[in-house]
């Protein structure tokens, strides 16, 4: 009974295998994967370093005041773009105009008095010559005209110290630039050399720093001996070119904290997109490499192993392949190694594939 309980075991378990190798034979292949795949090129591609810069105000003047007194009158508006020689204030000139009508009569009055004794010190070294008159008498009529008539030099200093403070009482821009806040509001006092009454930021041309890594530092200095290097700064939320500037300065010494190298580029911001304290990317080209090879940089896939694309075959499947990619430039990346120009990589797609996978190319 066992044996032939047994037997009909064997026999059932048997055609469901057979069963199951009928139904895997039947089993259509997999269908192949839609991806999005583009060519390996070779051409020109930019040597470029980011990093993020801060503009900086291509001169900042404090405006104080050199004379004290009230401040009558504004002539801007605060925030206004002002030009050089362009009247800002006036300060209360009324008690320099008085000093300087002082300081004027106080040196005709001293005039007359040196011209008197000028007069007086000739009539008695005629009178000396001719022995009429002791020669100590006529010495000290020598030495009273040169003290009057150095009275009358320090009282014509006075005279243009006093019409320098009217000067000062009309306050002009040293610089064409932006103007900030007003700090002292008409009416009251301003002493000399105060706060600020404004402060003035010259934005036109304008400056940005930033830093790069201290193994950098050959290359630039190397592609600035043959001339200019172009620096792009794009400012935040920039939907349109970024401002297009050179590199002005390089500094002497390396940060060794660190270890990068302070550089600053020149904008002439012709739009006013730069503002100072503004953080903007900043992009320095230092050449061009000829004959770089280049995938669209979406067609990179970080693995455990590295960085890696899928290859697209002549039969249609794909092969993951290793590359190495030292930059990216506006969608591309740069492959040192790992790839040829002309083969064919997915650029879309790729969390769908394996090693092996049949694809079906569905570009536009």
């Amino acid at each position: 009974m066992w044996r032939s309980l047994f037997g009909v075991l064997i026999v059932v378990v048997s055609a469901g295998i057979s069963g199951c190798r009928r139904q895997e034979a039947a089993a259509p292949p997999a269908a192949p994967i839609p991806v999005v795949v583009a060519k390996v090129t070779q051409k020109s591609m930019p040597v470029q370093l980011t990093a993020i810069g801060n503009v900086e105000a291509y001169a900042t003047i404090a405006i104080k005041a050199q004379v004290a007194g009230e401040l009558l009158d504004v002539h801007f508006k605060e925030g206004d773009f002002v030009h050089k020689g362009q009247l800002l204030f006036n300060i209360d000139a009324r008690p320099y105009q008085t000093a300087l009508a002082q300081a004027q009569a106080a040196l005709a009055r001293d005039k007359a008095v040196a011209a008197n004794s000028r007069t007086q010190a000739q009539r008695y070294l005629t009178l000396s010559s001719e022995g009429i008159a002791a020669a100590s008498e006529s010495e000290s009529y020598v030495s009273a005209a040169d003290a009057a008539e150095a009275t009358v030099a320090a009282d014509e200093a006075a005279v243009k110290t006093a019409q320098l403070n009217l000067e000062y009482c009309t306050i002009d821009s040293p610089i064409d630039g932006r103007t900030g806040a007003i700090m002292v509001k008409p009416g009251n006092l301003v002493k000399v050399a105060d706060v600020p009454i404004v402060v003035i930021n010259e934005v036109n041309p304008i400056f940005v720093n930033f830093t790069v890594p201290q193994q950098y530092l050959t290359d630039i200095k190397r592609y600035m001996d043959a001339g200019t290097l172009r620096v792009d700064a794009i400012t935040p939320n920039n939907t349109g070119t970024a401002e297009q500037g050179t590199l002005t300065f390089v500094d002497n010494a390396v940060d060794s904290t660190t270890g990068t190298i302070h550089l600053r580029a020149t904008f002439a911001n012709t739009r006013n997109n730069l503002w100072p304290g503004l953080y903007v990317n900043t992009l320095m080209t230092l050449s061009q490499e000829a004959g770089a090879t280049v995938v669209p940089a979406q067609a990179i896939t970080a693995g455990q192993q590295g960085t890696f694309v899928y290859v697209v075959k002549a039969d249609g499947t794909v092969v993951p392949r290793p590359v190495i990619s030292n930059r990216t430039v506006q969608g591309e990346a740069v492959i040192e190694k790992g790839l040829q120009p002309g083969e064919t990589v997915v650029t879309d797609g790729q969390v769908r594939l394996v090693p092996g996978s049949k694809v079906e190319v569905k570009n536009d």
